[in-house]
């Protein structure tokens, strides 16, 4: 790990949460050479483009979330950096993550193990999984916005709220969407990109 650019990403976390995320990201990168968890491309880069992008969406939540459900886990974001951080910061928590691809989800586990971590993967399709009552669900690189809001409409519970990391044409997806959901929404610029969004989304039901 690069110090600098960890200590720049994770913000205020104990030297514990630090410990636990740097075996994680230590874990992501030996087998991202055997399976494609992240674009390699972006692998230089972990600390901003994966942990800390993660990391913002642990602070868009209310204090007290009961259950987080991430969908389309792939490699851990924001899924396993939100687990690792509720140890810490709000133990209580459930973690759920959705990831479908058989050899991710077994990926998944084990950082699990390694680092004692608790969250539960279903190794499941989306659309099979019985309604999850998310409190906060969230969703990074996954599907289209309309896509997405299907999903939430199944998986959030009564006044629960979606966290989706966007990028710079996240506005092209909003129309299509917006025909046909109804919902709240509020846009949070991103911490790692100025042209991305954390779209925010709540009181969702069909058109």
């Amino acid at each position: 790990m690069t110090p600098t650019s960890a200590d720049a990403a994770l913000g205020d976390v104990s030297r514990e949460t630090v410990a636990t995320l740097e075996k994680y990201v230590a874990l992501l990168l030996k087998w991202n050479r055997r399976i494609n968890l992240v674009s390699q491309s972006t692998l230089k880069d972990v600390w901003t483009r994966h942990v800390q992008d993660s990391l913002q969406l642990y602070d868009l939540a209310p204090e007290k979330t009961a259950h987080w459900v991430d969908l389309g886990s792939g490699g851990g974001f924001p899924g396993l950096v939100i687990a690792i951080l509720s140890r810490e910061k709000d133990p209580q928590r459930r973690v759920t993550l959705v990831e479908s691809d058989q050899r991710k989800s077994t990926f998944l586990r084990q950082v699990l193990r390694e680092t004692g971590v608790k969250a539960t993967v279903l190794s499941e399709r989306i659309e099979v999984v019985p309604p999850l009552s998310a409190t906060i669900l969230s969703a990074r690189a996954l599907t289209d916005l309309e896509g997405l809001c299907g999903y939430a409409h199944r998986h959030l519970g009564k006044d629960g709220t979606a966290l989706f990391p966007k990028g710079a044409t996240w506005k092209n997806e909003l129309g299509a969407a917006r025909n046909a959901w109804s919902f709240s929404l509020v846009e949070h610029t991103s911490q790692t990109d100025p042209n991305a969004v954390i779209l925010q989304i709540g009181e969702l039901a069909n058109v």
